[in-house]
């Protein structure tokens, strides 16, 4: 939230009140050491497609829909039909005038137009000029926001002391390099300004002949001029939102922007100012969507209908495995689609192992210290603040000795950056890195020191251990029929010279690997006293059940168990037989993955490449991702659903009050459709929402990364993410959400959650009920309304 305001003219009030939303409309940049997916049109759920791509046109100059020759080849080679297409005409609503099957299908032989950002005053100065203004702010706000927004990656910083704005305004009136360019007098310009940044923003609103219903959009169009640094900013208000507390620091960035563009229509107002007018003439205009962006909103729907079409075919009836009697195995994996296919895996290995799917936190969003550490790691949803505390503890000795080995290193490495020591630390010692050279070139990597067993705040009371393990079970649906072993499996990335590591890690864990999380969840499971409470919730673990924490690295497809957690002497010869299963599993994972990853010819060049510290595509992460799936396992299980469905285990029937089924839409189902909109978005919009090229990356602050030298970080995903060179590895699709459950219950979830319901009413997501048959029957049309799924145009009618 904002910090409150002073008392200022009505006026002004309009534009901050349209300052603030145009802040929301920026999505969130995380910094890498905890990078997670975000939805890039966070700011724009409460609209549709159609409007936001007029939006974005006219803010970025961007489409957000793939290239019409994209649907033509779906067209022709019958992934999308014709019939797909009359369906999604039938789903058209809004004041658009709706085009027919013929102009659709005319649309698909030409592309349309690129659309062109309204231009800033920065971008009207260059025709005039010749001097790349946009490109020399870029250059000078990136100069100084490196420093100011740094994480401690740099030797020096600057004084942070008064908020971003004041910072900037104590940089910039030193700064000589605009008036070096022609911007004669700019340092003096700047401190001129107010130090209040919302009357900076008035003041230059004011100079720029902006009206409140132009500032809607031109500031928001200033603000993507800022590229990562805006988004980072959104960020810290995100931060802020969460924990109840305020930051301006996206509107400060919003005044430094404009300031910039204030000074350039002084300087050049003679011969800019007419078409500045029509700029602003044009912010004032309504956001309607052309008849390209109506066309191109039905043929994404209706790729996202034939793809619901493939899914339910995949999921024909009669296909599970017949398991025979009680299950030797139980695995719990995250819902993540790298799960689905080492599921598969495991399953085939017996008839004997049942795996299930859940949030990959295992319901314990916990604040985490490791050890030799005071710095608490956010393990949990980034939607959610942390429920619990907990540390990894070990022995004073082992801590100090953990702790001064972690100094020496920051120091070691400090003295290798710094401006003088690091040319005499070439000279003197650099042939001493032949060694480790050869080593990293060979990718023979030494083991990393596995932490000690996490614990949970020792003050967490006995009565609210064993609710925690009570709801955690119940959102699993596992409160009986145990195995004698059950696996809680986290899963992470194993990579090597890649700053987008934490994109690869758990998103539920907050862009951290899932093993602390399945650790603790294991060691409170195995609590003898927490079972004991767990029976007179009428859950009864049987004596000779183990919780067995596991992680799964996505990287090398194998999983690596944490048998040193068990109680001393409670190992069990069961998990020699269950390692031989999860290594077999393995092997066939692998083999799976890599007919997919370039250069991986077998499934041995798997393990190589996430040592290569020269591999841009390590694995594919979330790429394909398109189905979200909550039901019991027998509805999917033996479909092979390629790695591209995220598989929560739901049963309705046990589920009293649906408060299990509210926590699924409401938390994971968000999450999954962050990480789905942010492949769609670095797919169709890389230029905007994308990551850049990561052979030109260089880690900025520790926040994110350049495309070269300077300017903005990039966010979203790097291209080698979503592209083999050839061709792309994701179809951008946005997310069906499959559920098994009585509409009326997810109807009366939605009505209660106004922000996930407008994710399902303006089409960002879709909703579909399976029926207890294992069909889907029903399709969400928006305003609490159902419509069955048939082969004939959808109508709508009322849910039950």
């Amino acid at each position: 939230m904002f910090a409150k305001l002073e008392a200022y003219p009505a006026p002004l009030l309009e534009l901050v009140a349209e300052a603030k939303s145009a802040a929301y409309a920026i999505p969130p940049l995380f910094p890498l050491s905890s990078n997670v997916a975000v939805n890039p049109f966070l700011g724009q759920a409460d609209e549709p497609l159609a409007v936001t791509s007029a939006r974005l046109a006219r803010v970025a100059g961007t489409r957000i829909t793939p290239d019409r020759a994209h649907w033509a080849a779906k067209l022709r080679a019958g992934e999308m039909t014709e019939a797909d297409i009359l369906d999604a005409l039938s789903a058209i609503e809004g004041p658009f005038n709706a085009p027919s099957l013929e102009d659709v299908l005319a649309a698909l032989k030409s592309e349309a137009r690129q659309p062109q950002a309204l231009p800033t005053v920065a971008e009207l100065a260059v025709e005039v000029s010749g001097t790349d203004w946009p490109g020399l702010i870029e250059d000078r706000i990136g100069i100084w926001a490196a420093s100011h927004f740094d994480q401690g990656q740099a030797l020096w910083q600057q004084a942070r002391t008064g908020g971003a704005f004041s910072a900037w305004r104590e940089f910039a009136s030193r700064d000589l390099t605009p008036e070096i360019h022609g911007l004669t007098g700019f340092g003096a310009f700047v401190a001129g300004t107010n130090r209040s940044h919302w009357r900076a923003i008035g003041r230059s609103s004011e100079r720029l002949g902006l009206s409140t219903e132009a500032a809607a959009t031109a500031y928001h169009r200033w603000l993507t001029t800022l590229g990562g640094w805006a988004q980072y900013a959104r960020f810290l208000l995100w931060d802020a939102d969460l924990k109840g507390e305020q930051d301006n620091t996206v509107t400060e960035l919003l005044a430094v922007r404009m300031v910039f563009d204030e000074a350039l229509l002084a300087l050049y107002e003679d011969q800019i100012c007419e078409r500045w007018a029509a700029v602003v003439a044009g912010h004032e205009a309504p956001l309607t969507p052309t008849a390209d962006f109506v066309i191109d909103a039905v043929l994404q729907e209706a790729a996202e209908r034939a793809q619901q079409r493939a899914l339910a075919e995949r999921l024909l009836p009669g296909t599970a495995r017949q398991a025979d009697g009680q299950a030797q195995v139980q695995a719990a994996f995250c819902i993540d689609v790298r799960s689905e296919v080492f599921r598969r895996a495991l399953e085939a290995q017996d008839t004997g192992i049942e795996t299930l799917g859940f949030a990959g936190f295992f319901g314990l969003a916990s604040a985490h210290k490791a050890a030799g550490s005071d710095v608490t790691e956010v393990h949990g949803p980034v939607l959610l603040q942390p429920s619990v505390c907990s540390q990894a503890k070990e022995s004073a000795g082992k801590d100090l000795t953990r702790r001064y080995s972690a100094r020496a290193k920051r120091a070691w490495g400090r003295f290798k950056l710094a401006a003088v020591s690091s040319f005499a630390f070439v000279e003197a010692t650099g042939p001493l890195y032949a060694g480790k050279l050869i080593r990293d070139a060979l990718g023979v990597a030494g083991k990393s020191k596995i932490d000690p067993a996490p614990q949970l705040d020792p003050n967490i009371d006995l009565e609210v251990r064993v609710g925690m393990a009570k709801a955690v079970l119940t959102a699993m649906s596992l409160t009986d029929k145990f195995a004698r072993i059950v696996l809680l499996v986290g899963h992470g990335a194993e990579v090597t010279n890649n700053p987008h590591e934490s994109a690869l890690q758990c998103g539920a864990c907050g862009g951290h690997a899932g093993d602390v999380n399945a650790r603790l969840l294991a060691g409170l499971l195995n609590d003898e006293q927490v079972r004991s409470g767990l029976e007179g919730q009428g859950i009864t673990i049987p004596a000779d059940t183990q919780f067995v924490a596991a992680m799964h690295s996505t990287t090398t497809d194998r999983i690596s168990l944490y048998e040193q957690d068990l109680p001393p002497g409670s190992q069990s010869d069961d998990l020699a037989q269950v390692k031989d299963w999860l290594d077999a599993a393995g092997q066939l994972a692998r083999a799976e993955r890599a007919a997919r990853l370039p250069r991986a010819n077998k499934a041995t060049d798997i393990q190589r490449r996430a040592q290569d510290w020269a591999e841009t595509r390590p694995e594919w992460g979330l790429a394909g991702c398109r189905a979200f799936i909550a039901a019991p396992r027998h509805r999917t299980d033996g479909a092979d659903l390629a790695g591209q469905a995220f598989l929560h285990n739901y049963d309705w029937r046990k589920d009293d009050g649906y408060g299990v089924l509210e926590l699924i839409m409401t938390a994971p189902v968000v999450v999954v459709s962050w990480i789905s909109l942010q492949y769609y978005g670095s797919t169709v919009a890389p230029g905007l929402f994308g990551g850049g090229n990561k052979l030109l990356h260089n880690v900025v602050g520790g926040i994110g990364v350049l495309e070269g030298n300077n300017g903005a970080p990039r966010p979203g995903l790097p291209w080698q993410s979503i592209h083999d060179g050839e061709g792309y590895q994701h179809d951008p699709l946005r997310l069906s959400v499959v559920i098994e459950a009585p509409r009326a219950a997810m109807s009366e979830i939605l009505d209660r959650h106004p922000q996930v319901r407008a994710l399902f009413d303006n089409g960002w997501l879709h909703l579909i009920a399976m029926d207890d048959q294992g069909k889907l029957t029903w399709r969400y049309t928006g305003d609490l309304n159902w419509a069955p799924i048939s082969t004939a145009s959808d109508q709508a009618i009322a849910a039950e």
